[in-house]
């Protein structure tokens, strides 16, 4: 039976750098923090050291699926977007620093509203970034 395009890419989807464990757990952190960040800003509070926590902890993460993406690419994998690819991935490094700099900028209500778009951001920027790493010609 001849291999086509479609079921290659399929077959080999699992073996994409930026899939499973290394993406499920930065989202479900995100949305865990921007939930807190949620309820502190319907409560009118500042941003508290649960949510630095919580965004230092986000970060974490999120290098460690940059550090396992930069291995699979000197491994020989390549995304098939690697322009925007990058962009992403820039983008999702520097968005828990980014939140943790202007909510401690803004330490009222509005500093908690921050970390929760951003938190919010975070899971779409991530889902881009599976999208565009996808095996090219099978």
């Amino acid at each position: 039976m001849p291999v086509t395009e479609a079921s290659a890419t399929t077959s080999a989807a699992g073996d994409l750098p930026v899939d499973g464990l290394l993406t499920a757990v930065p989202i479900a952190l995100s949305l865990l923090v921007a939930g807190w960040a949620l309820v502190a800003t319907l409560r009118h509070r500042a941003p508290d050291r649960a949510q630095f926590a919580g965004l230092a902890v986000l970060e974490a993460a999120l290098l460690v699926l940059t550090v396992v993406t930069l291995i699979a690419l000197g491994g020989g994998q390549r995304p098939d977007e690697p322009g925007s690819f990058f962009g992403y991935l820039a983008t999702l490094v520097c968005l828990p620093p980014l939140a943790w700099v202007l909510a401690r900028m803004e330490p009222t209500r509005w500093g908690s509203a921050i970390v929760c778009t951003i938190c919010l951001v975070t899971p779409v920027v991530l889902v881009r970034l599976q999208q565009t790493w996808t095996v090219p010609g099978g």
